[in-house]
């Protein structure tokens, strides 16, 4: 449970001027001042964060970058930030003038993790957020990956199943946070795999905290780790359970929702306006929706950072923040809770995305990184290969990623021979592709050097590598789908082994912005009636990501792990007197713009 911490009394100054027979409008600051003078109010500050993805560590290349505005030349610049070290001693800091401060998250708190915390199953991560102060998430989609009786086990504690415990003598304690998902539910019993909410207490007043993940998990999680699970409307959720919070008499409520949305500017601190017309996608359909008895939302999944305002059904503007990625920011809101009706005053509600500069760490947390650093030493300092520059994959903003084509090289060389599936193409899922392989070196290896960990860090998920037989017209549909059905409005653009070429012309829409006559493998037009060997790993040959084509595939048979591929890739293609260099991004041909797709 939480223990508030009372850090200073407020101080309320309310100043009041005009000039006799002049009628002054007050401003909404105003108006809560004079509210505050009918009702009194108390001070509540949240703290925010969201997809951590469990990253212990400083992460390397774009991923440990912010964009902001240089005050001194006006100019764009890349801010190294993040590290559990630093984000603890920046969070610890931000509390100290609060009343009472809550720490919130958005989900997506492990998973797709470095080694350093994947290969404890995260146990570090969670760890962590116990350490610096995290009282409740909503569960993310990635919080999935391993299933929900592995999630249940990161919530209540207990060695795993397989892997058993790490070090003799102690077993992992869980969450001492509340993991949330109002929305997840189980097939047979139709009731919430964890609590839907939580309610706490703020100097008096109840604050209810309702968690939810993104409806469509299924179609981003491998079929494995949302089995026997059924996700609900996210709106729908939200507000079956502010009614019933209501009910109990909590009027105080907040929303954390594990979807997002994707600001007009990438800087941090981009204004979205006073009506969000500076931000787009999903969250702001679902934020106009959502009972306005929700004062405010915190969201994630799309890795971007935003303070927005949006207003909800009545037209009321109410705050809708992001956190970015990677503890690479939090969010800092505040607000006022009126104690006569238990309310949010929702005028007061002020919200601002802090960078975690790496200017000083949290000692108890630089204790916990370097344990299970030593531990994992071993396996994640191995080297594996070695580059000649930076090759980006999730730094990268291009559809056609250099990283993304080293990925799928490495799966048509790893299934090629006529015994690991005789594999004619292969196709790489960019949302897999997890960061940069960055050629300064993280530790003592030397730059240029691939480590182990490096390339798991890429790569975390350990699919196993498929090979299925498509038909010629269902390669075409493939393509298609990329920018048709579920994909239409937020296309996904499948990496490309380096004998598929084919013109995206972006002038167009839906699949004929795949143009036909373009598409050739081995130099060759696909024909539709024969059959052709397709390589990708089991969450995209499932279906994954939108691509029914995939699922229709036949034939199929099972290889390497994804991650095992890649590593023997590199080890076989690059060594330290010929690095590998980045690929010329040359497979897909672009027309018109293209990186708002991406």
């Amino acid at each position: 449970m939480l223990t508030v911490r009372s850090r200073r009394t407020a101080l309320a100054v309310v100043a009041a001027a005009g000039l006799l027979g002049t009628v002054v409008v007050p401003t909404a600051a105003q108006a809560a001042d004079a509210n505050a003078k009918r009702h009194k109010t108390v001070n509540l500050q949240l703290l925010a964060i969201n997809d951590f993805h469990g990253n212990l560590e400083p992460p390397a290349g774009s991923s440990g970058t912010i964009k902001e505005i240089d005050p001194a030349t006006g100019k764009e610049v890349a801010t190294p930030a993040g590290g559990i070290e630093y984000l603890a001693t920046e969070l610890r800091r931000a509390r100290v003038p609060a009343d009472d401060s809550i720490t919130v998250a958005a989900g997506d708190i492990i998973g797709a993790s470095p080694l350093t915390s994947a290969l404890f199953h995260d146990e570090p991560t969670i760890e962590a957020m116990d350490k610096l102060g995290l009282d409740v998430s909503a569960v993310g989609n990635h919080e999935f990956d391993e299933g929900a009786q592995e999630l249940l086990r990161i919530q209540d504690g207990g060695c795993h199943p397989t892997d058993g415990c790490y070090e003799p003598g102690r077993t992992f304690k869980g969450a001492n946070f509340n993991y949330l998902s109002a929305n997840v539910t189980n097939e047979k019993t139709g009731k919430p795999v964890l609590a839907p909410y939580w309610v706490t207490k703020s100097q008096g007043v109840k604050v209810g905290f309702i968690g939810v993940t993104l409806e469509g998990t299924p179609n981003i999680v491998t079929a494995e780790g949302v089995k026997g699970l059924k996700f609900a409307n996210e709106v729908t959720t939200i507000n079956k359970y502010a009614a019933e919070l209501k009910a109990k008499g909590v009027n105080s409520i907040v929303a954390l929702i594990h979807e997002g949305g994707y600001p007009a500017s990438s800087v941090y601190n981009y204004d979205c306006g006073a009506a969000g017309q500076g931000i787009s996608g999903p969250i702001v359909d679902i934020a106009r929706k959502i009972d306005p008895a929700v004062g405010a939302i915190v969201t994630g999944h799309t890795h971007n950072a935003y303070a927005c305002s949006i207003p909800d059904p009545n037209g009321v503007p109410r705050s809708v923040t992001s956190a970015a990625s990677f503890g690479r920011l939090f969010t800092q809101i505040d607000m006022k809770l009126d104690k006569t009706t238990g309310e949010i005053v929702r005028p007061s509600v002020k919200a601002e995305n802090h960078v975690v500069r790496r200017t000083e760490k949290a000692s108890d947390l630089t204790a916990l990184v370097d344990h299970y650093q030593k531990l994992a030493a071993p396996i994640a300092n191995r080297p594996i290969g070695y580059i000649a520059s930076d090759i980006n994959g999730r730094g990268n903003s291009d559809l056609e990623k250099p990283l993304g084509d080293v990925i799928a090289d490495a799966q048509l060389a790893g299934l090629a021979p006529a015994d690991k599936g005789g594999a004619q193409v292969a196709f790489m899922n960019p949302g897999g592709i997890r960061a940069d392989l960055v050629h300064k070196a993280s530790g003592s290896e030397g730059d240029g050097v691939v480590t182990y960990g490096e390339a798991f860090t890429v790569q975390p998920f350990t699919n196993m590598m498929q090979v299925k037989t498509l038909t010629g017209a269902q390669l075409i549909q493939l393509l298609q789908q990329q920018v048709s059905g579920s994909n239409a409005a937020a296309p996904k653009i499948l990496q490309v082994s380096s004998n598929l070429h084919y013109t995206l012309d972006l002038r167009r829409t839906g699949a004929d912005r795949v143009v036909l006559d373009s598409v050739r493998l081995n130099g060759a037009p696909v024909d539709p009636a024969a059959a052709y060997r397709v390589a990708a790993n089991e969450f995209l040959a499932g279906g994954g990501d939108g691509f029914p084509a995939f699922a229709a595939g036949t034939d199929k048979l099972v290889g390497a792990s994804d991650l095992d591929v890649f590593a023997a890739y590199l080890s076989g293609h690059s060594s330290a007197a010929s690095p590998l260099q980045a690929p010329a991004q040359d497979r897909i041909k672009v027309i018109g713009p293209g990186s708002d797709l991406d």
